[in-house]
């Protein structure tokens, strides 16, 4: 029997994988056999993250809230074979005080949170509903999807939406073998979150007030739960939101 932990032979296209998360997610799945075709809008980083991943990974520059070019990468990705995975990671936050919070951040957070969540998880669906094949959806959340926390309204609520994405089209899909899922991490140490972990008290903050077991994720922890929620181990989970938070939402 093939081993269900491994993607060989499928195609795994990953949003927003020119840095950290998005990145660590396309260097999992290339290690599990896929040839993945990573996305990102800045051409250096994306090409050197492809590089990293190897196995034959391809580096595309694309501006995922544009509907025309999420069907371009779509379509790229479906020319090189079997188009099995998707990643969703791209993802920004503008953290502030919700009564004098910038409608032009708000619009920016669910512009990439959101729209480009849904584009991708469209696309990727319509190609695959084309061809009556199977495939796994892993879009990216945060245990923000789950809880409130002040200063990120806007943050928290494009999480949730990306939740409730993931959870319709679970059930709109899975009679097409389409299963849709969710990772949704605590804070782990990537170049966007490190400009608020460097503050000593928000960073004492996260790790003695909020998260039980004192320790921030490493990209690598998101990165194994996206590979199981991708590949064969998982074949009976769809609708799950996994969260790797450290136990922020068991409080």
């Amino acid at each position: 029997m093939a081993d269900p932990w491994r993607l060989d032979g499928r195609v795994a296209l990953v949003t927003g994988a020119g840095r950290g998360l998005g990145r660590g997610c396309a260097v999992e799945l290339a290690r599990a056999g896929a040839r993945v075709v990573l996305v990102a809008r800045t051409e250096a980083e994306v090409a050197e993250a492809a590089a990293e991943a190897g196995n034959g990974s391809v580096a595309l520059v694309a501006d995922v809230t544009d509907p025309d070019e999420v069907a371009r990468v779509v379509a790229v990705a479906g020319s090189l074979g079997e188009l099995g995975v998707l990643v969703t990671a791209a993802g920004t936050n503008r953290p502030g005080p919700a009564r004098d919070y910038p409608i032009s951040d708000w619009d920016l957070l669910f512009n990439v949170n959101v729209r480009a969540t849904f584009l991708a998880c469209r696309a990727f669906g319509d190609a695959l509903l084309a061809r009556g094949a199977p495939g796994a959806i892993v879009t990216m959340s945060s245990q923000m999807g789950s809880v409130g926390y002040p200063g990120r309204v806007a943050y928290c609520a494009s999480k949730h939406a990306v939740d409730g994405i993931t959870r319709a089209l679970a059930v709109e899909w899975a009679r097409d073998g389409i299963r849709v899922n969710a990772v949704a991490p605590t804070f782990v140490v990537t170049p966007l979150t490190k400009q608020w972990l460097d503050d000593p008290e928000f960073r004492t903050e996260v790790l003695e007030r909020r998260l039980p077991t004192g320790q921030l994720a490493e990209v690598a922890d998101v990165a194994n739960a996206v590979r199981y929620l991708a590949c064969d181990a998982s074949s009976s989970v769809t609708g799950h939101i996994l969260r790797v938070d450290g136990g922020w939402t068991a409080w």
